[in-house]
């Protein structure tokens, strides 16, 4: 191996001439059939998907009923997906979604915390605002687990823990979308008390692709028509992420700018700690790449940097020639940050450095 093989770093942040930090990331792009495409560093570094798991663990939701039973619809779907900025809406929803779920605040096992917004953050405090468990950015994912909990005549009392039947199913889905055993997820605890599962990155990327081709699919015929139960699932939680994309995240977040300037013809979700996973559907652009069907793109930064992360992604979906001109260029800020200090003077820049082989 290269030394460039070795160490693939992707970003390099300038402070003046001077090198500050080097950023090293790995990258995996799939289509719908599994097949990898492109690489840059280790595709199939094992990850922690963390919050970019969502979307597979709201179709162990789904595929118990508790939509239908508890009454949820596309907008409470989407914050089932969400790691939101926890605004009044995001808040309100939560509420509303635990009181169709006949549940309350209290059963939620997940905690409050600082919101991911800088805004709302400042709100807070004016206000001198303790959050609750509502408050989580994962609490409609939390709610969606209550629900599904008693759709499958289980107890809410622990429906967090990884013994219980919900999260034994989590687990099974999880793995099932990936297209590994069991037992070849790992799983530990995530930030919000919910097991969260760890496997190679081009298996975030399948899964991705596997979202849009859902989408692709059940769009070609008359909805759920001659479709499996699991594909129009999977095709349900697109839809609720492309049309929600300001619950899946907020103001000023990269999910919700991503996928808003893209229309519904890519889903696209962030993980703690710097993963990220992006599912486009088919297209002429995805074929100039031999793909077969839709595509998947995973993103792993190594040292947690998400200002690194999100320029990556807006670097890929360039290099790729995904989207237009236009579309691309409404994550401008995203893919080259600005390096301001605290008088407004620009100190440095980020130079990235991805270049994706076969």
């Amino acid at each position: 191996m290269t030394a460039r093989a070795a160490t693939p770093v992707a970003a390099t942040a300038y402070r003046g001439d001077a090198i500050e930090n080097t950023h090293v990331a790995h990258v995996a792009v799939t289509d719908a059939a599994g097949r990898l495409l492109y690489r840059f560093g280790d595709p199939a570094r094992v990850t922690l998907a963390r919050s970019a798991a969502k979307p597979a663990q709201a179709l162990a939701v789904v595929e118990t009923g508790a939509l239908e039973r508890y009454g949820f619809d596309a907008a409470d779907l989407a914050l089932m997906c969400a790691s939101h900025n926890s605004e009044e809406r995001h808040i309100e929803r939560a509420q509303q979604m635990l009181a169709k779920a006949h549940a309350s605040e209290t059963d939620l096992r997940c905690g409050g915390h600082p919101p991911l917004s800088d805004d709302v953050y400042r709100a807070w405090i004016k206000r001198d605002f303790e959050p609750g468990a509502v408050c989580s950015n994962c609490s409609g994912k939390h709610v969606g687990m209550l629900a599904a909990a008693q759709a499958l005549g289980a107890s809410m009392v622990d429906y967090h823990l990884p013994a219980h039947p919900l999260q034994v199913r989590v687990r099974h889905t999880m793995a099932e979308l990936c297209d590994l055993p069991d037992a070849a997820v790992q799983w530990g605890i995530d930030g919000c008390n919910l097991p969260t599962p760890a496997f190679p990155l081009d298996r975030l990327a399948r899964l991705y692709a596997k979202l849009a081709d859902a989408t692709d699919r059940t769009e070609q015929t008359d909805g759920a028509a001659g479709h499996d139960a699991r594909t129009v699932a999977l095709a349900r939680i697109y839809h609720a992420m492309t049309t929600y994309p300001e619950l899946v995240a907020g103001e000023g977040r990269f999910c919700t700018a991503l996928m808003q300037s893209f229309g519904g013809a890519l889903v696209g979700k962030v993980g703690a700690e710097a993963s990220y996973a992006v599912g486009v559907r088919a297209s002429a652009q995805t074929a100039r790449h031999g793909a077969s069907g839709a595509l998947g793109i995973a993103v792993k930064v190594e040292d947690g940097n998400k200002t690194v992360l999100y320029a990556l992604v807006a670097e890929l979906l360039a290099q790729l020639d995904i989207g237009t001109p236009g579309q691309r260029a409404a994550l401008e800020i995203f893919h080259t940050p600005p390096q301001l200090n605290t008088m407004n003077v620009e100190t440095g820049r980020l130079a990235l450095s991805l270049a994706l082989n076969r």
